[in-house]
């Protein structure tokens, strides 16, 4: 399996690595992104199972790389993981139909998203 890791902290993306292994006790071949153009960048070559994205991002935010990544690919399986639980926020992921969203400060909800996305 292909995860693509977009957050703009090299800890985070870390942190969200072991959560993956740690879910899918499957090998996993990582791509970390630091940034949105890079996620977009190199989406096409990569063509990755999943993208656990960030929200806010340096230069772009991660609804914005989520957007292009879905012109890319309409089937993308993308997260949000983000510091910023809003209702404005949680619209803003379902009107863009992704995966899920998971609150940072809630990281254990993403093993069930990717055990249902391997079954």
């Amino acid at each position: 399996m292909k995860v693509m890791i977009v957050d703009d902290h090299a800890d985070m993306r870390r942190v969200l690595g072991q959560i993956v292994l740690l879910a899918l006790k499957t090998p996993v071949e990582f791509i970390e992104c630091e940034t949105g153009e890079d996620a977009i960048a190199q989406y096409g070559s990569v063509c990755p199972d999943l993208v656990l994205m960030d929200i806010e991002l340096k230069s772009m935010s991660g609804f914005g790389v989520t957007e292009e990544i879905l012109k890319l690919d309409a089937k993308a399986n993308i997260i949000i993981v983000t510091s910023y639980d809003t209702p404005t926020f949680r619209r803003k992921a379902k009107k863009l139909k992704v995966l899920g969203f998971v609150p940072k400060d809630k990281l254990a909800e993403i093993s069930p998203l990717l055990i249902s996305l391997t079954q």
